[in-house]
C-alpha cells in the first residue's frame, strides 16, 4: 500500500497528550511504558507528557524492560529513564507493590500489544489494574493498534484450570481485541471494579493491518521485528514450548523453526497434506546464536504468509507440532516446566490453555477434527466481546 494511501491513526497518546491536558494537571502520574510509547511523532510517552507539564512520579517496565533489551523469560531489573527510577513488573513482582504505588493519583498505560494472548503485556495490564483497584488508584489505558487487525479472532478460549501469564483471561490465542477493549472486559468479566478510564483512538477500524496506517512500528519487544512477525505469533509462539527452535538468535524469530534432527523432505509432506490456508513452507537451514542450538545448523522452515486473510496462525501452529512430533516421536520432545511462573503444568498445556489439545495432537488426530474442538466456545467468546468493542470495522 502507498504510503499516502495509509489511514491516519491517533492513538491513545495521541489523543491524551494533545486533545486532554486538563486531565493531567495536578496529578501525579505513574506511567507504564516501554521503547515502543511513543506518539505519531516517536517523541516517547515520558517527553509527551513531560511537555504538557505532566507531573510524572514513577515509571513501571513490563517484560524486555523499559527500554526493550532484555530476552525472553529474564527478570527484570530496576532502571532509570530520563532521571525517573524504573520499577518492574516482570520478575519478583508481577503487578506494583503498594510501596510501587505511593505517592501516585493516577496510573497510565501505554503498552503496544501485538493481539496474541501469550503476548504478556495483557497480563502486566490486568495485574496493574487489580493493585490499582485495591489501593484506590484510576487507571487509564492508552489504546493502541491491534496490528494483525481486530475482526478475525482463532483457537481454543484458555480453560479456567489453565489461566497463566501468558493466558490471564478466558479468550483465543488470536483475540481480535485491543487493549483499551481488553481493558474492559476484564473489569468486567473478573469483576474488578476499580475505576478505569480508556482513551480511545482516533481513525482505528477493525479491518486495518498496521501496515495500512501512517503509525511507524517500533519494535515492541526484542524478538518481534516487524509486522510478520506478529502476523505469524498466534500460533508460532506455541512452538516456545518444545525442543523445536522458533527462531530465536536469528532475524526471522517465529518466522523461523527447526532443529538439526528434522527431517525436511517428509515434514514438508505433512504440511502439504495439511492444506494450510494462506501459507507456504519454504525449507531453510538456520544458526541461531543464541537460545535452543546456539551455534548449530537447524533444518527446518521458514513461514512464507501469501494470504494474511486466509491464513490461520495458531492452527498452522498447531499443524507444525503435529507434524513433528508424528516424524520424531524419539527427538521431539515437550519443553519441562517452569515457564512464565507456572511451576507445575507443562509450557505447552499453558500456551494451549488446554490439556486436551496436546493429547490430541500426541495421538494423531486429524487437523480438522482439532480444529473443530474449539469452535463452539470460540463462537461463545464473539458474543462475549461484542459489548467491549470500541472500534467499527
Amino acid at each position: 500500500m502507498r504510503q499516502d494511501a495509509r489511514h491516519t491513526v491517533e492513538s491513545g497518546l495521541d489523543m491524551a497528550v494533545r486533545r486532554r491536558r486538563k486531565r493531567f494537571r495536578d496529578v501525579r502520574i505513574g506511567l507504564i511504558a516501554h521503547q515502543a510509547s511513543v506518539d505519531c511523532t516517536l517523541r516517547h510517552a515520558v517527553t509527551c507528557f513531560e511537555s504538557i507539564g505532566a507531573r510524572l512520579v514513577a515509571i513501571f517496565a513490563p517484560e524486555h524492560g523499559v527500554a526493550g533489551t532484555e530476552q525472553d523469560l529474564r527478570p527484570v531489573s530496576r532502571d532509570t529513564l530520563g532521571g525517573h527510577t524504573v520499577h518492574s513488573l516482570y520478575g519478583e513482582h508481577l503487578g506494583p507493590t503498594p510501596e510501587m504505588l505511593d505517592g501516585i493519583d493516577l496510573m497510565v498505560f501505554d503498552l503496544q500489544d501485538i493481539g496474541s494472548r501469550y503476548y504478556t503485556f495483557i497480563s502486566t495490564m490486568f495485574h496493574t489494574y487489580r493493585a490499582c483497584t485495591e489501593a484506590g488508584i484510576e487507571l487509564m489505558v492508552l489504546d493502541r493498534p491491534n496490528p494483525i487487525g481486530g475482526i478475525s479472532v482463532e483457537g481454543n478460549v484458555v480453560e479456567p484450570t489453565h489461566l497463566s501469564y501468558v493466558g490471564i483471561h478466558p479468550m483465543p490465542a488470536r483475540h481480535g481485541m485491543t487493549v483499551g477493549e481488553l481493558a474492559s472486559m476484564m473489569r468486567q468479566e473478573r469483576s474488578i471494579r476499580g475505576k478505569l478510564e480508556i482513551v480511545a483512538m482516533r481513525g482505528w477500524r477493525r479491518r486495518l493491518w498496521y501496515d495500512q496506517i501512517r503509525l511507524q512500528w517500533v519494535m515492541p519487544s526484542p524478538n518481534m521485528p516487524a509486522l510478520d512477525t506478529a502476523t505469524v505469533y498466534p500460533g508460532m509462539c506455541l512452538i516456545e514450548g518444545t525442543n523445536l527452535s522458533e527462531g530465536r538468535g536469528t532475524t526471522r524469530p517465529f518466522e523461523l523453526f527447526g532443529a538439526p534432527w528434522l527431517d525436511q523432505h517428509r515434514m514438508r509432506c505433512l504440511l502439504r497434506e495439511a492444506r494450510l490456508p494462506g501459507v507456504v513452507f519454504r525449507e531453510a537451514q538456520f544458526k541461531p546464536t543464541f537460545n535452543k542450538y546456539a551455534g548449530q545448523v537447524c533444518r527446518g522452515f521458514q513461514i512464507h504468509v501469501t494470504d494474511r486473510e486466509r491464513f490461520k496462525p495458531y492452527l498452522t501452529g498447531i499443524a507444525v507440532l503435529r507434524a513433528a512430533l508424528a516424524l520424531h516421536r524419539a527427538d521431539f520432545a515437550w519443553r519441562p516446566p517452569p515457564y512464565e511462573f507456572e511451576t507445575q503444568k507443562l509450557p505447552i498445556d499453558i500456551l494451549l490453555g488446554s490439556t486436551h489439545i496436546r493429547r490430541r495432537i500426541e495421538a494423531e488426530r486429524p487437523l480438522r477434527e482439532i480444529e473443530a474442538t474449539w469452535q463452539c466456545d470460540l463462537s461463545a467468546f464473539r458474543r462475549r466481546r461484542r459489548r467491549f468493542l470500541l472500534y467499527d470495522a
